[in-house]
């Protein structure tokens, strides 16, 4: 190798530190961003699945509970979500 040459790779190694430290901030940067929208994403999951299971428990318990009748369940239940539909009779 001759000093024509090592005096052209010197700079350019020496410019290509910063490059690459630049890159590789930006990269763990961006990873920072995508593990906060991976970890929101499962929190809405976490809360969605919860509402489900609740959703599910009062279903079966609607579904397994033969002393009341299945129209007065539901009224009651919207009663305590404080949505008050008008009662539709049953016939």
């Amino acid at each position: 190798m001759d000093h024509g040459t090592l005096a052209l790779l010197v700079p350019l190694f020496a410019l290509a530190i910063p490059i690459v430290a630049i890159w590789t901030t930006h990269q763990r940067r961006v990873e920072e961003i995508r593990a906060k929208a991976d970890v929101e994403k499962a929190g809405h999951f976490a809360a969605q699945t919860s509402q489900l299971e609740e959703r599910v428990r009062v279903l079966e318990r609607i579904i397994t509970d033969r002393g009341t009748s299945l129209a007065q369940e539901i009224e009651a239940l919207r009663a305590d979500e404080g949505t008050s539909a008008p009662p539709k009779k049953l016939q």
